[in-house]
């Protein structure tokens, strides 16, 4: 009994068939794709969320934040509860060697354009609760005011 043989040219020729095939494969998987700013779907006056939208394993006092465009900024609600702003540019100057202590609030830093939250004893949430939590950012351009403000809502998950 004798084992046939394929022709050497067409097993190159199918073998070349196949790497084509798995390049196109890759070229359209990575054109396609959808990741960071583009998959978090923000809107174009927010470069970034943290935690990210609908993010699991987030820890109970873990930090929101959101980085605005230059010209915005904002206020926060989490979980249906609005949170006072206070702009570190309402800080006193500080003598020296004196300690600055910030309000238990949405912080905003106007260098940054970032607007944050940390739960915290005493703060309006001291934590979030297990599962799934809500945050919403009002922002607006600082020139225009609160009457023109646009708003972005996200989830994400604690454990």
């Amino acid at each position: 009994m004798r084992v046939s043989r394929l022709n050497p040219k067409i097993t190159r020729v199918v073998a070349s068939l196949a790497i084509a095939v798995g390049f196109v494969a890759i070229a359209l998987g990575l054109s396609t794709a959808v990741t960071g700013r583009d998959a978090a779907k923000l809107p174009d006056q927010i470069e970034s969320v943290q935690p990210v939208r609908n993010a699991t394993q987030v820890l109970s006092q873990e930090k929101i934040v959101v980085d605005l465009i230059s010209g915005y900024t904002g206020e926060l609600v989490v979980n249906n509860i609005p949170l006072d702003t206070f702009s570190l540019d309402e800080l006193p100057q500080p003598q020296p060697g004196q300690q600055q202590t910030l309000p238990k609030a949405a912080i905003f830093e106007p260098g940054n354009n970032t607007l944050s939250f940390t739960p915290s004893d005493g703060a309006p949430i001291e934590k979030f609760a297990t599962g799934v939590n809500t945050a919403t950012v009002r922002y607006w351009k600082v020139v225009d005011g609160p009457n023109y403000a646009k708003s972005f809502t996200w989830q994400f998950d604690v454990v």
